[in-house]
Parts: structure tokens; sequence; C-alpha cells
């Protein structure tokens, strides 16, 4: 994508999120988007197929990072210690949410989608460490424990007027999920 495309789409995120935090996902129209970003249509279309596509692409880009495979030393995060390397990921997860979280979406069709979104990649990363957990139950019941678990972590944590720090909720969720050790 070049400079000017990545500009537009930039744009067209900016104005999405605007109005998301204006009114409810279901309301918003690809005219008001368009309106907003001060696109033409026929831009908005050739970035995004839906006002959904949309939505989708903002939650991919964000989980793109979040959910890195190799963890990499940030400003604000610290990975030392004894922690495991799902516990570890799982820090980095709620470091990142809640360095994101005026966008968001935890109500309505919006949250809906964004958590299934969510859930998805917390399948994919729950699916390598399945190995590590003690349940003598269907790998696939498991997995879905796992994912819908977190992503319920992440909700009562976000809620939180005085929240733990990402570290210790990571832990929480390790201890409650019986981890082998």
């Amino acid at each position: 994508m070049d400079r000017r495309q990545k500009k537009t789409r930039e744009a067209i995120f900016q104005a999405f999120r605007h109005l998301l935090n204006k009114k409810r996902y279901e309301s918003i129209t690809v005219q008001e988007i368009i309106d907003e970003a001060n696109v033409g249509r026929s831009t908005f279309y050739a970035h995004f197929e839906t006002k959904d596509a949309l939505l989708q692409t903002m939650c991919s880009d964000m989980f793109h990072h979040i959910f890195a495979e190799k963890l990499t030393q940030e400003a604000d995060h610290d990975y030392s210690g004894g922690s495991s390397d799902l516990e570890l990921k799982l820090g980095h997860i709620l470091y990142h949410l809640r360095e994101n979280k005026e966008y968001i979406f935890l109500s309505g069709e919006s949250g809906e989608l964004f958590m299934g979104y969510f859930k998805g990649y917390l399948c994919e990363l729950f699916s390598l460490y399945l190995g590590e957990f003690s349940a003598d139950v269907p790998k696939d019941y498991l997995l879905h424990h796992l994912a819908g678990s977190f992503a319920e972590t992440v909700k009562w944590w976000l809620h939180k007027e005085n929240p733990e720090t990402p570290e210790e909720t990571a832990a929480y969720f390790m201890e409650v999920c019986a981890k082998k050790r």
C-alpha cells in the first residue's frame, strides 16, 4: 500500500472510531463514515466491501501486533521473570487492550463482532498451548472454554475502576485455569 492509500485508510479508521464514540454501531451508515472521513464512496469501497469489513480490518490490524508470535520488549512491558510464555502473552494482550480501550467495543452489535474476532485470535493462541493444561476434556471444548473465559476476563478487567496490572490479571487467569505446574 502506498502512502496515499495508507493515509486514506487511516482517515476512514479515524472517522469510524469517532462515530463509534458518538453512536451505536448499528446506526452508523457507510455514508456517515464517508462524510466524516471526507472521502468518496468509491474510495471507501476500494478499501472495504462493507462496514463489517471495516470493523474486521480494524480488529485485525490491532490484533496483528497484540498476538505477535514473538514478544519484544516495549517501554511499558516488562517480560522478565518466571512467568510462562502463555502468561507473558496474555499480559501483553492486556497491555495493548488497555492502551486501545477507547477503540474496543464491548457492547451492542459491534461488541459482539469485536468479541467474535477477538475469540478467534484467542483460539489460535490457546491452540499453541493446549498441551500445558491438565483438563481431561475434549481439546475443542478446552480451546473454546479458554478463549471465552479470557474474553470475559478482559471485559471484567476493562470495566474496573482500579484494575489490577496486566501481569496480575494474566496470573489470575492462569491460576483459575489450573495450568499444570
